[in-house]
């Protein structure tokens, strides 16, 4: 799928493996999401632009690399925290927005029940970390409440998607990059991915 990126490092499909085994216990569910969000995000920033700048080493200036545009990270509450703390890790100078939606069980509609952003993200490089994209309905609502803000530079990561939800975000967002350690084959009724690995929500915090 155009401008899908299907992360196939065998770090990752190793620790995708065992986020599916139903056998998992919340506490290895936990370990294994944050190892495969780390290896993700380096996949997710690979094209992220920087600029040169000089440091003085204590022998002689170096040239090196910064960051061209602060990060913003921002997880879909709740399933997406299990992500975060791996990523910062990675990216300590990152500012965390945070996005909570609640998928109605019969209409399978988001809604928002808490947003905590920066005003503006015009001049930021803005990461949407949810470990599930189903129907795509969650990721286009906190795209919007994103692009409400002024974010143009937006990617989506996500450890497993449907193709239904990759064509749903692609509808409203044409242009948006989404990385992937997965493309399931299908959504079920209740709008879950088949084969998927359950509700990651309930899987990280064991309720």
């Amino acid at each position: 799928m155009n401008r899908v990126n299907l992360i196939a490092h065998p770090l990752v499909q190793y620790n995708l493996g065992r986020l599916r085994d139903q056998r998992t216990e919340p506490e290895d569910f936990r370990r294994s999401l944050a190892q495969v969000a780390a290896l993700m995000v380096y996949e997710a920033t690979r094209s992220l632009e920087t600029r040169a700048a000089t440091v003085t080493t204590p022998l002689a200036k170096a040239s090196v690399q910064k960051m061209q545009r602060e990060i913003v990270l921002v997880p879909v509450l709740r399933a997406g925290l299990g992500m975060l703390n791996a990523i910062l890790d990675l990216i300590p100078r990152a500012r965390v927005g945070f996005i909570g939606l609640k998928r109605h069980e019969q209409t399978l509609k988001a809604n928002v029940y808490h947003k905590s952003l920066p005003t503006d993200l015009g001049e930021h490089e803005v990461i949407l970390i949810d470990p599930m994209l189903a129907t795509g309905g969650s990721a286009v609502a906190a795209l919007n409440l994103l692009a409400e803000r002024g974010a143009k530079r937006l990617r989506l990561v996500n450890l497993v998607a449907a193709p239904e939800g990759i064509r749903h975000v692609h509808r409203f967002f044409p242009e948006l990059p989404i990385f992937t350690a997965a493309v399931d084959d299908h959504l079920n009724e209740q709008g879950y991915i088949v084969p998927g690995l359950g509700d990651a929500g309930d899987r990280l915090f064991g309720v």
